[in-house]
């Protein structure tokens, strides 16, 4: 790792010297920052162009460097030779000041080891971007290794060095006498720029009509950096030693050939024997044709041969080449233009920055971004300017890279976004909003672009305001999603609330329904739809604004209304506005509309809502009942014997402790009753309960006192009797039996009129329990009963409406078979198995509701004649003898009747049990 570092410090340390050790102890090294090494240009390109900047303004410059290693080479008076020509023209071109010529920002500075001075910032030489690349660092940089002229830059540069020569013929009298392409420079802008005033010749006679300019024989002998360029250099200069201003328009012509020939100078200049090339080349010049110009523009040919003519009278001068036809160019016209811009007044620099944006699209990018661009922002710091010059600015900025327009354009744009003054400055902006969002850095749209956005829509003027929130909608996507939730819609809802304007409030709603979209579904419920309400205006277009966002909300797929808040919120505000009489049909006719569907949207979903709660209410029930089925009848399956059992255990307990049974049977009740009382219910159950505290303030029953032998017999006798009158009565025919009409009890669900035991019982096996024969065969009755699938058959307390119907043994009973078919009218339901649960409150805790004087008056024969049907009747099974026994007991004891049943079903006429007055006796004898 340490070895890595120690190259990498020796590799910095070897180029910084290279870069400085030319400058080294130099005075321009006081004032100035040397940079790295970028071009070459000069006599011979004998100076290195280095970047630099001013230490005291960072202002950006170029240094020149001559290294005195060069003369190594040669004796101390030729190097003094060469210094002396170079410390001349140096210091003749920091005398003259011209835009053709280069500028000298620093004079020249002598050290020991070289010569620097300072220019204005330069890209490189002509005879480096044309290929002559010597003295320049290897290797050669991409800039200039890649650059390519344009037709515009190569007409235009040829006009700037013309219009040098012009400045330098006419003004200064003075012969340049050594026009190359090393000492045309391409300046960071791209202009040409003339240097190299080292064989520079002024004029004797400067007041004179008729200059006349010295000149000097050719030395052979002199160091080459002493002598001009001989392939640019008239003939004049070698054959008659003379020189004029038209030897500088030959030289030009020689530049113009080499720039349309990659560099390639019209003759080659053999410097050992110049006479015999020069007279070589005088032939060739007077021979020459349009074949040996066939790469120079047809336009400017004819103008080429004329520069190069033997004889310089016939040689244009600089003034009339700067006016030929070649150079009328619109780019080269523009380009011009900006380089005088100085000298226009506002009105000049406005009619022409009106017509600029049809121009810039034919130039090249380059040209615009490094020759116009700089131009134009710096006519920036002239308000009145601005207005003109930013769509150019703009149009630019369209062009460049996201790169290019941080880098150039943006800077420049920092002021102009936060001038308020000219109004046009903001208009102009908005209208190339989405522009600066695109190509703008984010950090820079929140502290510049936004805060001129928010700027507008609270400018006084109602036009700005107007042409803003047109606008918005256009650039809304390019927005970021904070900014526009809490910056720019709060703005919008003031213009629209706080302007008098109804422009401004129409186009507030419009722009919100356009951006719409872009906002989360929630936060248009929550602050939108609820703002719509706060708009104070009720004209027509405000109406339809604000139907228009409500309608956008709730069409559009991302974000919708729920039902809550169109029932609560959006129909409770549309409908009242509807009714607006301001408003015409047309208009009418759309609120209605979208009402209409509002509300059908409300019904279907709501409706559908229902529906499926419906269907999960209906499946969950079946389910229940289904599983309460299946648990009912099991239990049934294996335990009836000992519900029967229980039944009557619970009738003869009821029977000795009556006041026990009716406080459950009271506690019971009331649990069921606790939902709904009607005033007689309650009443009944404080007579009831009244009854309960007599019961249990009188004295326990006590058994009698008897022999041994005696309750023997009489509990054997209870048996006897009780199985006997069952087997008496299975065998006897009814015929007629006669009934008292006074008896009535609620009527069974869904099982038959009566229970009729028909099998015989066989007394000499007999397995006792409370008195009943626990082997009692049923046989199954031959009938089926209509069922009703939605209803329980063997509701609870809850069932509603208790039918109450009288019965008695009719006499005769049809054949049951008959009531499977239900009567006519009668709604046929599909059949299921019956519901047993019924059975569950029978021989659970309830108990019959019965007093003692009420079974008092019944005689056990005449209770137990119920159970008996007539003669020839079929027997009853199991599942009836359920049902049956349910019938019994819910008649007997007061227990509420299933509403399902309908007598109507059986077609059976009404009748009445007989209640004889020795039922007293008969349960005396029965239960003892």
């Amino acid at each position: 790792m340490e070895s890595m570092l120690n190259k990498l410090k020796s590799t910095v340390t070897k180029v910084t010297a290279d870069v400085t050790s030319a400058v080294m102890g130099n005075p321009v090294t006081r004032e100035f920052d040397v940079g790295r090494h970028i071009a070459s240009g000069g006599n011979g390109l004998a100076w290195k162009i280095f970047n630099g900047t001013k230490k005291s303004t960072k202002q950006e410059v170029a240094v020149f460097v001559f290294d005195k290693k060069l003369m190594d080479k040669y004796q101390k008076f030729e190097k003094d030779q060469i210094i002396d020509s170079l410390k001349r023209g140096v210091q003749q071109l920091t005398r003259l000041r011209h835009p053709r010529l280069l500028t000298v920002q620093h004079p020249l500075e002598e050290s020991r080891d070289c010569l620097a001075f300072c220019t204005e910032p330069v890209f490189a030489s002509l005879a480096n971007v044309l290929g002559n690349w010597e003295n320049l660092p290897s290797p050669v940089s991409p800039d200039i290794k890649d650059y390519k002229l344009y037709d515009v830059e190569t007409k235009y540069g040829l006009l700037q060095v013309s219009e040098g020569l012009s400045f330098l013929h006419s003004s200064v009298k003075m012969v340049h006498g050594n026009i190359t392409p090393e000492n045309i420079i391409l300046n960071k802008s791209g202009a040409w720029k003339i240097m190299g005033f080292d064989f520079c010749v002024s004029s004797t006679n400067p007041s004179e009509q008729e200059p006349k300019f010295p000149c000097k024989e050719w030395d052979p002998n002199l160091p080459s950096l002493c002598l001009p360029n001989p392939e640019y250099l008239a003939p004049e200069y070698i054959l008659s030693v003379s020189c004029e201003t038209a030897s500088d328009m030959y030289s030009l012509g020689a530049v113009i050939y080499a720039v349309f020939n990659k560099g390639k100078s019209i003759f080659e200049v053999n410097k050992q024997d110049i006479y015999k090339s020069f007279s070589r080349q005088l032939d060739q010049l007077s021979r020459l044709g349009s074949s040996s110009l066939t790469n120079i523009p047809e336009e400017v040919r004819e103008h080429v041969k004329l520069l190069l003519n033997v004889t310089p009278t016939v040689r244009p001068d600089a003034d009339q080449m700067t006016k030929i036809p070649f150079f009328d160019d619109v780019g080269a016209v523009t380009l011009q233009y900006f380089d005088t811009l100085f000298q226009r007044d506002n009105l000049q620099k406005s009619q022409f920055f009106k017509g600029l944006p049809k121009v810039l699209p034919k130039l090249p990018k380059r040209v615009i971004v490094q020759r116009i661009l700089p131009c134009l922002t710096s006519e920036f710091v002239n308000p009145d300017m601005v207005p003109f010059v930013l769509p150019n600015v703009l149009l630019i900025a369209e062009e460049c890279t996201k790169e290019e327009y941080v880098k150039l354009i943006l800077p420049e744009l920092g002021p102009v976004f936060k001038q308020q003054e000219p109004i046009q400055i903001l208009l102009i902006f908005l209208q190339k909003m989405d522009l600066l969002l695109t190509k703008t850095p984010p950090d820079e749209i929140k502290n510049s672009v936004l805060p001129m956005v928010y700027r507008a829509l609270e400018a006084p003027s109602i036009q700005i305001q107007e042409l803003c929130l047109n606008i918005i909608p256009t650039f809304a996507n390019l927005i970021d999603y904070p900014s526009m939730k809490n910056a720019l819609i709060p703005r919008i809802k003031n213009a629209c609330l706080q302007t008098s304007s109804l422009a401004v409030r129409v186009n507030s709603l419009v722009c919100l329904g356009k951006i719409l979209e872009y906002l989360d579904k929630w936060f248009v419920l929550d602050d939108i739809l609820p703002f719509l309400q706060q708009i104070p205006s009720k004209e027509p277009a405000v109406l339809m604004g604000i139907l228009g966002i409500y309608k956008c909300t709730f069409t559009h797929k991302k974000l919708g209304i729920t039902k809550e808040q169109l029932a609560g919120k959006v129909l409770p505000h549309l409908i009242p506005l509807s009714i607006e009489n301001n408003l015409n049909l047309n208009q009418f006719n759309s609120f209605i509309s979208v009402i209409k569907e509002m509300l059908n949207r409300l019904e279907s979903e709501h409706k559908t809502k229902l529906e499926q709660l419906h269907i999960m209410q209906e499946q969950q029930k079946s389910l229940d009942i289904g599983n309460q089925m299946n648990a009912s009848e099991e239990t049934k399956v294996t335990n009836v014997g000992s519900q029967i059992d229980r039944v009557f255990n619970s009738v003869s307990a009821d029977f000795l402790t009556g006041s026990e049974s009716e406080n459950r049977e009271d506690g019971l009740q009331n649990k069921h009753k606790r939902a709904s009382l009607t005033l007689e219910e309650k009443q009944k159950l404080a007579k009831e309960q009244e009854q309960a505290q007599k019961l249990k303030s009188q004295q326990p029953l006590k058994p009698q006192v008897h022999t041994p032998v005696a309750p023997v017999k009489q509990t054997k006798d209870l048996t006897d009797t009780l199985m006997d009158n069952m087997s008496s009565l299975t065998s006897l025919s009814v015929s007629t039996p006669k009934l008292s009409a006074s008896s009535t009890f609620t009527s069974v669900p869904s099982m038959g009129l009566g229970m009729m035991f028909s099998t015989p019982i066989d007394n000499t096996k007999r397995n006792l329990t409370n008195g009943l024969n626990a082997n009692m065969g049923f046989q199954t009755s031959g009938f089926n009963m209509p069922v009703n699938t939605n209803q329980n058959f063997f509701s609870g307390p809850s069932t509603p409406g208790v039918t109450t119907m009288t019965l008695g043994t009719p006499s005769t009973l049809p054949n049951f078979n008959a009531v499977s078919v239900p009567p006519v009218g009668t709604k046929q339901t599909q059949q299921r198995p019956t519901d047993m649960s019924a059975l569950n409150n029978l021989f659970g805790p309830q108990k019959p509701k019965v007093s003692m004087n009420q079974l008092s008056q019944q005689k056990p024969n005449q209770w137990l004649n119920q159970f008996v049907p007539p003669q020839g009747s079929p027997g009853m099974g199991s599942s009836v003898m359920g049902a049956q026994m349910n019938m019994i007991g819910q008649s007997a004891f007061g227990m509420q009747a299933n509403p399902f049943f309908n007598p109507q079903n059986f077609a059976q006429p009404p009748t009445t049990m007989t209640n004889s007055s020795s039922a007293s006796n008969d349960l005396k004898d029965l239960f003892g």
